[in-house]
Parts: C-alpha cells; structure tokens; sequence
C-alpha cells in the first residue's frame, strides 16, 4: 500500500460518524451540557473517567460525542435531536433541566442519565424517585426532606446494613 492510499485510509477511519461508528457495535455516548467546553470540562472528565472505571476507553471501545449549547437555550432540541439522529447509545445531560426536558423530548427509546440539581419528579422528569419510569434515569442532587428521598435513603441503608437497630441523620 502506497504511503498516500493508507493517509487516505486513516483519514478516513477518523472521520467516520457516530452513525458509522454505532452500527459497527462501538458505544457511542452523546454528552449535551447548556454550557461551554472549557465550564464543563470537569464533568465530562468525570463521565470519562466512570466510563473508564467501567471499562470503556475513549477512543478504543467507546465513542463520546459532546454537544455545547454555549449557553444559548434554543440550541439544546436541535442538539439532542441530532444526536438522536446519529443513534447514540447513551445521552448524558448536564446543565439546567432544561438540557434534560430537551433530550426527554427528543427520543423515548435511547437511554438518558441526567444529572439534576432539583426535585425531578416535581418537575415533571420522572414518575418518582423509587420507580423513574421511561428511558430517563436522573441523578438527583436534590437535597430536601422529601418522604420519597428518605425512605429511599433508609431503604438504601438498610441494604448496605441489615444489621443495624439505630439510624441517625
């Protein structure tokens, strides 16, 4: 092979697309935050390293492709869309819920982890904490005395510690 042909070659394999890439069995993983690269840097650094701790490395056996709002809202139906487009196999949102609404919107059949700062059942994300329902899984950071919440937490407990006669807060 002719050192021009395989550059040609390599060129190529690099700009294949998430479509491409998903229907040869690679993972592709959308990631959609309302901000920029440089402000979410450090949670697309977290996503990649709980892919790596679960055995997907970019670049080898999983694909990531992020989608930056820059803060402009209007953005985030035509960025989760196309991400629905190119059959991703996962979309991890981050941001406001209104990232979150936009991908919950875009498809009921892609799995989608979100991470939320408020009550996403209250919201109109998920059917409850115990039993979220559809394709969306949130990672809550709500924080309140919601009963829903503590039960879970007391269930979670209780799991980790069947033993124990005594819980304090």
């Amino acid at each position: 092979m002719r050192r021009r042909d395989f550059i040609t070659l390599l060129g190529t394999i690099a700009g294949w697309s998430a479509t491409a890439r998903a229907q040869l069995g690679l993972p592709v993983v959308g990631f959609i935050a309302d901000g920029t690269p440089e402000g979410f840097a450090p949670r697309l650094a977290a996503v990649k390293r709980g892919l790596q701790e679960a055995g997907f490395v970019e670049g080898r056996n999983v694909t990531i492709e992020p989608r930056w709002a820059r803060r402009n809202y209007e953005l985030l139906p035509s960025l989760a869309d196309d991400l629905v487009r190119r059959k991703v196999s996962v979309i991890v949102t981050v941001g406001s819920e209104k990232v979150t609404r936009a991908a919950k919107d875009a498809t009921t059949a892609i799995p989608i982890v979100a991470v939320a700062s408020g009550d996403p059942v209250s919201r109109g994300l998920v059917a409850s904490i115990n039993h979220p329902g559809g394709n969306l899984t949130v990672v809550s950071l709500f924080t309140s005395s919601s009963n829903a919440l503590i039960a879970k937490r007391i269930e979670l407990l209780h799991e980790a510690m069947p033993a124990a006669t005594t819980l304090g807060w």
